[in-house]
Order: C-alpha cells, then structure tokens, then sequence
C-alpha cells in the first residue's frame, strides 16, 4: 500500500469522484477533487501531486486537453486516464496525448490502485529519470545505451523499450498485458508468443557472462526485474 500520497481526480460524476476519494483514503491517499477540465488544470498547475486522475470526457475541457496542456507547461506528473471509450485507437489517442496509463470503464478498484501506485513511483520530471539502474545494470534514456559493469550492451529498439520498462517498473511485477500495451502498443494478440521471445533475448544479452541474474519469470504473472530477490519470491519458470 502507498502511503502519503496525494493524487488529483477530475471526474465530473459526483458520485464516481466521491466513490475513488473515499476508496482511495482507505487505502492511505489524499486525494483532491476537481469536477470539471478548467478547474482541474488550474489545480495540476498550481499543486503539487504525485498522481493525476483524469476522466476522459469533461465539461469546460476535456481530458486530453488538459494532459496535452500540462505537458506543453512542462508539468510531468503521471496521469492515468479513465474512459468509457475502451477501444484500441482510444487507448492509443489517450496515451499519444501524454496520458502515462490508460484504464477504460468500467473497472476493478484494485486495479485502478495497482495502477496508481505503480505511476506514484515515476513521480519525478523526466531529467530525474534520464538513467535507470537495477544493482549493476544502468540504462541511460537520453544516450539510448544499456550497460553493466560498464560494459556496453548492444540492444536492438524494441529489447531496449522492453528493457525500459522493466526497468521503470523494477520490483514489480510487470505483466504480459502491461508489456503489450506500454511496449507493443496493443498491436499483437495477448496470446502471442512475441513477448516471451523478446524476454528471452533481452535476458540472454543482459545475463551472459554476468554471475548474477536480474531478471525473472513469475510463473503465472509475467516478469518481474530486480537486483535481490528474496527466496521463493519470483523465481524464474524452468
């Protein structure tokens, strides 16, 4: 569970937004409430929050609008958007507008946590985050380069988004959908073998030569990369 968290939800439905407000205090988030586009992109400029909850279709202006403003302001908080419109090219238009997360109605509450608590941890401007580092790997975002140990690993685009990922989200547990979505960008069937093929080559190529391992399958889950893992937690599959 986060604690002393504190998140934006702009949601023009009352009784949603008192809904989230009074889950999310039960799980240990303050949250603050705006119900309409302008007042919520007047709140996000001039606060400080470690997340944004953004419903998509808003009075006064509309969620993507106020994301695309944010960003064009240089504010780079982590937004998660909520929409009834679910489909493949919304999800894409959401993400493309600067959306960090994309969770079409209606949902699970606890997916909606798992979320935010995952974007609460990217909390940060983006030069904060330039160079990423699991124990003795480093990947440098801005150089486009992955070492360890200093020495240079070559990876092919989609190994290092893969890889970037991973990274962004290191001691969690990352699932196949997640990758898909964030890495993929939807356009393969979840029953694909194409992730597990990546995975495998990204591993061989991080791993070889190297004594200890980082990256592990979590049976049933997905991946999951980590510098120490505790005993029986994510062991690989054989």
């Amino acid at each position: 569970m986060v604690t002393r968290m504190k998140i934006l939800i702009i949601e023009d439905d009352l009784e949603a937004a008192a809904y989230l407000a009074k889950a999310f205090r039960e799980a240990g988030i303050v949250s603050d409430h705006a119900s309409d586009g302008e007042s919520g992109l007047f709140m996000a400029s001039e606060n400080t929050y470690d997340v944004l909850v953004i419903d998509r279709m808003l009075p006064r202006r509309d969620g993507l609008s106020v994301i695309s403003e944010l960003r064009r302001k240089a504010i780079h908080t982590p937004v998660l958007i909520l929409s009834a419109l679910g489909q493949v090219d919304d999800r894409v238009t959401g993400l493309r507008a600067g959306g960090d997360d994309y969770l079409p109605k209606p949902y699970a509450f606890n997916e909606l946590l798992a979320r935010v608590e995952v974007l609460g941890r990217r909390k940060g401007a983006p030069e904060q985050d330039m160079v990423y580092r699991v124990g003795d790997l480093e990947l440098d975002r801005l150089s486009h380069t992955v070492r360890r140990q200093g020495r240079e690993l070559l990876l092919q685009p989609r190994e290092f988004r893969l890889l970037e990922y991973l990274m962004k989200n290191a001691g969690q547990v990352v699932t196949r959908t997640m990758l898909l979505e964030n890495v993929w960008d939807y356009h393969f069937d979840p029953q694909t073998n194409v992730i597990d093929v990546h995975v495998s080559r990204l591993r061989s190529k991080i791993e070889k030569d190297f004594d200890l391992p980082l990256l592990r399958t979590v049976r049933g889950s997905g991946y999951m990369i980590k510098d120490e893992m505790a005993k029986g937690d994510g062991r690989p599959d054989p």
